[in-house]
């Protein structure tokens, strides 16, 4: 490919020189992988939704934000449960800010914030209805489980839409 600038010359690219941005990679010392398996699993996590988003598309301002997240990690000096900490909040702010920016999400993204939701979205609304009425306030806690059904429900029809308009990453993040 050339291209000619204001000077006359012609610039020729090869399209193999053309690279575009990566996600860094983790950087952590094997001495905190080795002693802390909590700390080893959160970080082979991080590292397989790292490998997954470098197969995708992104925005030249989001790999930079998720760049700066990865080079906190990797510069941090905390050890142990800070540490994991450190890795899990990492982890959560680059989901959230995939999930705002590009609407990628992982598998079961929308079931497990709603699971949350229904309970006090709809349980305790439900539960309160139901304990006033009978007279006895102490059945507030039977509309949490009803709650959760329906916050449930809604989050997998949501992850069901999500993959089927191919914005679910192919992992599922355990926290």
């Amino acid at each position: 490919m050339s291209y000619g600038n204001e000077f006359g010359g012609k610039i020729t690219f090869k399209s193999n020189q053309i690279k575009s941005m990566s996600i860094n990679q983790l950087n952590l010392n094997t001495e905190h992988l080795n002693n802390s398996p909590k700390i080893n699993k959160a970080a082979l996590q991080l590292q397989a939704l790292i490998e997954i988003l470098n197969q995708r598309e992104i925005s030249n301002s989001i790999l930079l934000k998720i760049n700066a997240e990865i080079a906190e990690i990797n510069t941090s000096d905390k050890v142990g449960n800070s540490l994991l900490r450190l890795i899990k909040n990492k982890q959560s702010i680059i989901t959230k800010l995939l999930e705002k920016e590009l609407k990628l999400v992982p598998i079961n993204y929308y079931r497990n914030l709603w699971l949350v939701l229904g309970m006090s979205a709809f349980g305790l609304p439900i539960g309160v209805a139901f304990g006033l009425s009978i007279g006895n306030i102490a059945l507030l806690g039977i509309g949490l489980p009803i709650g959760l059904g329906i916050g449930a429900s809604l989050g997998s029809i949501m992850d069901k839409k999500a993959k089927n308009e191919g914005r679910q990453l192919n992992i599922e993040l355990k926290y």
